[in-house]
């Protein structure tokens, strides 16, 4: 018993650190230590779950459940992927990758303390494969949609009639760029304020987008984000 117990928490530790290193590597909330203490744990309570059945049912005779703390973990990890899912003030939502790997990083643990060795094995490499590899070749196979990005742009133009103001969109259009979900609104005398997402090939640096833009007639000042 001791011997396999420390095999399951051991290799649950290890597969909780690929997961950790992988986000780390991107800068994501989810880091080495979260990631290898909740796959740890949620190894921990798999084992005490099923364990507990044998210790303390009668011979012949049960009622227990031996994953029902293991189920617990699937729904109470919810809360911590929630913590690393982000509405930012341009309404775009970020984190969703990393709350998924909090919520496999406790599958793992529960298929390691469950005795699965193979199968959470076999399940981290396709997990590794399906974040870091296999968008890489979708993108390049796929439709030229998926080479695309999205950039929030924040402009205050200068002009003084309708004209002015198309005259604006089409030298954009002429920059290889699609307008997306405008916002106008009045800034001061004769200076209006766009907010707009620009759909940009994905190979074209920030930079470049932002000298492009600053360089059209009445154009005061541009603020563009990647996303």
């Amino acid at each position: 018993m001791t011997y396999h117990f420390f095999i399951k928490l051991g290799l649950a530790l290890f597969l909780g650190l690929l997961i950790g290193i992988d986000r780390q590597l991107r800068n994501k909330p989810l880091g080495v230590k979260t990631s290898m203490v909740i796959s740890v744990a949620s190894c921990l309570i798999t084992i005490v779950s099923i364990e507990s059945v044998h210790r303390y049912s009668e011979p012949g005779h049960t009622t227990m459940d031996p994953m029902r703390l293991a189920a617990q973990i699937v729904s109470g990890v919810g809360f911590l992927g929630a913590g690393v899912i982000l509405r930012r003030g341009d309404d775009v939502i970020s984190g969703l990758t990393t709350a998924s790997m909090v919520w496999a990083a406790s599958g793992l643990g529960i298929a390691v303390g469950a005795g699965f060795y193979l199968e959470s094995i076999t399940a981290m490499l396709l997990i590794i494969l399906a974040i870091n590899i296999f968008p890489s070749f979708i993108k390049k196979i796929g439709p030229s949609s998926l080479r695309e990005r999205e950039l929030f742009v924040k402009m205050i133009v200068d002009v003084e009639n309708e004209e002015q103001l198309d005259q604006i969109f089409k030298e954009i259009k002429h920059l290889d760029m699609q307008v997306r979900r405008v916002k106008i609104k009045d800034y001061e005398q004769n200076r209006q304020s766009l907010e707009m997402i620009l759909i940009s090939p994905k190979e074209r640096y920030t930079t470049h987008v932002y000298a492009a833009l600053k360089s059209i007639e009445h154009m005061v000042s541009v603020e563009v984000q990647s996303r």
